[in-house]
């Protein structure tokens, strides 16, 4: 705002030029520009209109109109309200207005914001009101929040009203209880007025008093503070009703003793009397599943059988395991085991419904007919997972059938011994059987229904579906119902419905149509999708261990590349200590070590790539122009040998990245390429636009759009078991000399922090392609080659302060040597806190600041952040190998000195923020 203030054309407004503006107008604008909260002056006689970067976003498309304009003008939709306000401030009285609703227009849209704001007269020199001073805040927040809780509060007392849930608090000190009218009720109680704890435990049923009272005396002991958590039947006092209450409370402690109990109260009587029925129920189930007359048997997924019915060993006379996996074919007649087992191969082959007659030997080694059907189990995927059938004695049928043949008068006995084993099916199955209506009301639910959903059939039958089906899958459930109903067969729909205990069951259905009804069968899944869940957390963790195990190679790899280093750096200042040495061999011994620290700081970059954490420059670039100089250059890194093609569009498409990274991911590719084609065939680079993200091992996709720059090589080819390891740390095929293992690793790390990714597709002896993928940005500023800003800077420094802010003690007895070496004058403070000591309230003299991000206490970010905002001209200078706060949000505007670092670059730094003061300044 202050740019704009000094932009702004003044010559068509009363204040005239901002040189000559009162010296009480200068000043309340000096603090209103350094301030983040919402202000604004209206002065003058015709109150013109200056303020600050947070009121213009309040101002929304008002800005930057309203600037010198006039207060009533700019304000005219709220000038009636608010100009008894500017009478009062004019007239000498500060006024307050606390949640003020106002209509305004920002974001493109009108909207209602509340805003609490104080209008104060603005007095010059002579102490004349000239003017008036306005500070405010945005309230629309918190009156929205206030309103949310205030129908919250609403929402509570309705629903615990309708619920029957009753709060009650026992004073333990006086020996009281409050109980609403609702609890009181749960103990057949009418009387007003508080309740002792003799009547308490009067209107609790003797059988349950001790129980009650333990977990009562538990909430009020002062070492256990248990929950109180206990469900008891009452007797009513004054009507005798025997009424279930389940009560939950915690204890109030005060001076390590309990003086208050608070908790709910809810009459469970019905919820009873359903749990006994259903254990009775149960209890009938299980006597009934006994005399189940089937035979029920499950094979994995190809076909191998591993698990029978008690029936099934006991009519074979066989213990349990004798029939698994193809030990079944045993007990089946010898003519039939033939086209058996061809039959149950083909449909196992087939995946569909499984259905055949055969003989099977009896334990006394007799055979019987049995008709065997089954049907497979799949997952969400829809692949087999097992299959499950039964096998139902037929003899009798078959024998039956016989004699019908012979015998038309036996067809009235045949019909009712088939209606009575269908009759059986249906009372019998532990799996749901229903007939529903296109109007989703039930007509015919089957007994298991009761097993698995907890209502009898009497319960459900000419209900609507919806008052079962969980509310969530009530539209899904419908749109399935008018599917089923048009004959469009439903096959493993799954949705859930509420248990009788208010729980979901998940359940999977099928359905056929016939005469205008719905026949469906469904078949409780929630064990399976349990499983399915506890599967998904085994896989997370083998990749928290796969983690693990990179993490092991890339501590190796650091020591093995950093020990070589630091062997190379070793020797050299050994015979550089030799005071014989000849001077050409001590230029060459002091080139080796600056060459070496440059290739362990490339080293240390390549780490922090991998990792994702080094501190990226994202600056606009157009990538189809990058990769034109980066193919020129390519021609060099890969040999005469090897042609590069481009293949670019001929709009621009722009993305934000750190150009030097961008450039280093996309050499790294082409040597790995260069490498992979032995020195010889075509490298092509190419460009997509506008494309999606695509999901890229495991990881979910993005509509983007994105940027895609591939690189595709001639070469060798990746082999499938060393594709999965290419982007590992450390890892490579090259021979030992040839490669750190780390160029794709920072390809890796760079894409992921830029906001992409990056996919490898490779057949081996036909070459790999990698694809780089960037979020596009817009083309608002497309940074360009530029020039070497040093080359124009004067030569050292000039006596300049530099105060130097090192929390290692060698770190900063060398830079202060450096600096002083190149001409500064400089002090070193050993942390932030006493580096602002010394730059005091008007920076102590100073001409920059040199200071380290990462120190204990006050970090370097946040000095600068201080000094920033308490004297802007006073530049900042960050140095840091690493910082997390660094690589996750960038240099925040200051510049940065990436360590290790060399005197020329510390000088060239120097120079162009004291160059840049200057400047400022002038």
């Amino acid at each position: 705002m202050g740019a704009m203030l000094r932009g702004h054309d003044w010559s068509g407004s009363s204040l005239g030029d901002p040189g000559t503006w009162p010296a009480c107008l200068r000043s309340t604008v000096s603090l209103m520009v350094g301030s983040r909260f919402p202000m604004f002056v209206a002065f003058g006689p015709e109150l013109r209109l200056v303020y600050n970067d947070a009121y213009a976003e309040i101002l929304g498309q008002r800005h930057p109109a309203a600037l010198g304009g006039r207060f009533r003008d700019v304000f005219s939709d709220v000038w009636s309200h608010v100009e008894p306000l500017v009478d009062r401030a004019l007239a000498g009285e500060a006024t307050w207005s606390e949640n003020v609703p106002f209509l305004i227009v920002r974001h493109g849209y009108e909207e209602t914001a509340s805003f609490t704001f104080s209008y104060s007269p603005l007095r010059d020199g002579d102490d004349r009101v000239v003017g008036m001073f306005c500070a405010c805040s945005e309230t629309t927040a918190q009156v929205s929040a206030q309103a949310d809780l205030s129908e919250s509060d609403v929402r509570l007392r309705l629903a615990t009203e309708a619920s029957g849930i009753g709060f009650w608090d026992v004073d333990v000190v006086n020996d009281t209880a409050f109980w609403p009218d609702s609890v009181k009720a749960m103990f057949g109680m009418s009387s007003d007025g508080p309740v002792t704890g003799a009547e308490f435990l009067a209107g609790v049923h003797p059988a349950d008093r001790d129980a009650t009272m333990s977990a009562f005396a538990a909430a009020v002991d002062p070492g256990r503070r248990a929950a109180y958590d206990a469900e008891y039947r009452t007797v009513g006092r004054d009507d005798g009703v025997v009424r279930w209450v389940a009560a939950k409370g915690r204890g109030l402690f005060e001076d390590g003793r309990c003086v208050r109990v608070l908790g709910t109260a809810i009459e469970i009587t019905a919820r009873k009397r359903s749990e006994e029925a259903l254990r009775a129920s149960e209890e009938q189930f299980r006597v009934l599943s006994q005399v189940l007359p089937n035979l029920v048997w499950a094979t994995d997924a190809a076909g191998a059988a591993y698990w029978f019915n008690e029936r099934v060993y006991a009519y074979a006379g066989m213990r349990p395991g004798d029939l698994d996996a193809e030990g079944w074919l045993a007990i089946i007649h010898p003519d039939d085991r033939a086209r058996v087992a061809e039959r149950w191969a083909a449909i196992v082959a087939a995946r569909s419904d499984y259905q055949c007659e055969y003989r099977l030997r009896r334990g006394d080694g007799t055979y019987r007919w049995f008709l065997a059907r089954a049907q497979p189990v799949l997952d969400a995927d829809g692949t087999v997972v097992r299959w499950v059938g039964t096998s139902t004695d037929i003899d009798d049928q078959k024998l039956a059938m016989a004699e019908l043949l012979g015998f038309n008068e036996s067809l009235e006995q045949r019909v009712a011994e088939r209606t009575a084993e269908r009759d059986r099916v249906w009372q019998n199955s532990r799996d749901l059987l229903v007939v529903v209506g296109a109007d989703g009301l039930f007509r015919a639910v089957n007994p298991a229904w009761q097993a698995i959903l907890g209502q009898s059939p009497s319960e459900v039958v000419g209900r609507s579906f919806l008052e079962f089906v969980w509310p969530e899958d009530a539209a899904l459930t419908e749109a399935a119902l008018a599917r089923a109903s048009a004959a469009d067969d439903l096959d493993n729909f799954e949705n859930r419905y509420r248990h009788a205990d208010g729980t979901p069951r998940w359940i999977s259905w099928r359905t056929s149509v016939e005469g205008g009804l719905v026949y469906a069968y469904g078949r409780d899944v929630t064990a399976e999708k349990t499983q399915g869940v506890a599967l998904l957390h085994a896989e997370e963790a083998l990749r928290q261990s796969q983690k693990l195990e990179a993490v092991g190679q890339l501590t190796g790899g650091v020591a093995h590349d950093f020990n070589n280093l630091l062997t190379i750096i070793r020797s050299s200042v050994d015979f550089l200590r030799r005071p014989a040495l000849a001077e050409e061999r001590k230029v060459r011994y002091l080139n080796a070590v600056s060459d070496t620290v440059d290739r362990a700081a490339k080293l240390t970059g390549q780490l922090l790539a991998f990792a994702r954490r080094q501190t990226l420059k994202p600056e606009t670039v157009d990538v189809g122009t990058r990769l034109r100089g980066v193919a020129e250059l390519l021609d060099t890194v890969t040999g005469a040998r090897i042609t590069v093609r481009t293949e670019l569009p001929e709009h621009p498409c722009c993305v934000r990245v750190d150009v030097s990274q961008f450039e280093t991911a996309l050499v790294n590719m082409a040597v790995n390429a260069r490498d992979a084609m032995d020195g010889e065939g075509t490298l092509t680079l190419r460009l997509d636009c506008g494309v999606p993200l695509p999901s890229i091992r495991g990881h979910a996709g993005a509509a983007g759009p994105f940027a895609a720059v591939s690189l595709a090589d001639t070469g060798s080819g990746i082999p499938p078991d060393v594709l999965m390891r290419i982007f590992e740390p450390f890892f490579t095929t090259k021979e030992v000399g040839k490669g750190t293992g780390l160029g794709l690793s920072q390809v890796f790390g760079f894409a992921k922090q830029s906001g992409g990714d990056v996919a490898v597709a490779s057949q081996p002896g036909r070459g790999t392609t990698f694809t780089l993928y960037l979020p596009e940005a817009e083309m608002d500023f497309v940074a360009g080659g530029g020039g070497d800003e040093a080359a124009h800077l004067e030569p050292g420094g000039a006596g300049q302060r530099v105060l130097v802010v090192e929390d290692n003690v060698e770190v900063g007895r060398f830079a202060t040597q450096i600096l002083q070496d190149l001409g500064y004058e400089t002090t070193w403070a050993a942390n932030a806190e006493e580096a602002l000591d010394r730059i005091g309230p008007d920076g102590g003299g100073f001409d920059v600041v040199f200071s380290d991000v990462v120190m204990p206490g006050m970090g370097g970010i946040e000095l600068a952040k201080l000094l920033r905002a308490r004297l802007p001209n006073l530049p900042v200078v960050l140095a840091s190998g690493y910082s997390h706060v660094l690589a996750e949000k960038g240099a925040h505007g200051f510049e940065l000195l990436q360590k290790p670092y060399s005197a020329d670059q510390v000088s060239a730094v120097l120079r162009r923020v004291v160059r840049n003061r200057r400047s400022r300044r002038t």
